[in-house]
């Protein structure tokens, strides 16, 4: 079992920037590819980028190329996503999910919510 931990959400001026990470325990995260999903109020859930075991390839949607970076430590068994020029829109619950082989979801995080004003 994988408890997944987001944290370096908050309040930011539209232009700023964010960190935020994503602490695994239970067991390491490192074979698992890894990925940030978020939910903005009224919406469903939509996949920001995903990072494989190795933090070789990375994948963004095209909303956020350029603008986001995911990352990753293994030895502290962390996902981080570094987010710049960031828009009201951005405005959402942010989540970590660690992916299983076939690409399915396999745990969750509880999310941490960034909030972006104009």
């Amino acid at each position: 079992q994988v408890h997944l931990v987001e944290s370096g959400g908050g309040l930011v001026q539209a232009g700023g920037s964010l960190r935020l990470s994503c602490a695994a325990s239970g067991r390491t995260i490192s074979a698992n590819s890894m990925a940030w999903f978020r939910q903005a109020p009224g919406k469903e859930r939509e996949f920001v980028a995903r990072i494989s075991w190795s933090g070789a390839n990375r994948y963004y949607a095209d909303s956020y190329k350029g603008r986001f970076i995911i990352s990753r430590d293994n030895a502290k068994n962390t996902v981080y996503l570094q987010m710049n020029s960031l828009k009201p829109e951005d405005t959402a619950l942010y989540y970590c999910a660690a992916l299983r082989d076939t690409g399915g979801i396999a745990y969750w995080g509880q999310g941490t919510q960034v909030t972006v004003s104009s």
